[in-house]
């Protein structure tokens, strides 16, 4: 009896959702900005791909299906990378110690 590859495919990828569910969820506060910051190095390749497959096809139709998802995943990750920075920097904003005005 052989096992559909669609099946096997499918069941790894809900195991997938589960370990990362918990993964993520496990993550303590002080470990959240270097791991900010690996998302937002693969967002940027990412990115990358997204500008290829944005500028894949022929030059005289503009409007192709891989163009205008390449545009919405370069919009995408764009978003999460700036959202990931301003994330990371309040983060590291807590961590610092307040001034204390000397009179």
């Amino acid at each position: 009896m052989e096992i559909d590859p669609f099946i096997f495919r499918f069941s790894i990828f809900i195991l997938s959702i589960f370990i990362g569910y918990y993964v993520v969820w496990s993550v303590t506060p002080s470990l959240h900005t270097p791991l900010m910051s690996v998302t937002n190095a693969i967002s940027s390749v990412i990115i990358v791909g997204a500008i290829i497959a944005a500028l894949a096809g022929e030059n005289q139709n503009i409007l192709d299906t891989a163009n205008i998802f390449g545009f919405l995943a370069i919009i995408l990750a764009a978003v999460n990378i700036f959202g990931g920075f301003l994330v990371t920097q309040r983060m590291l904003a807590m961590y610092k110690k307040k001034k204390k005005d000397k009179k």
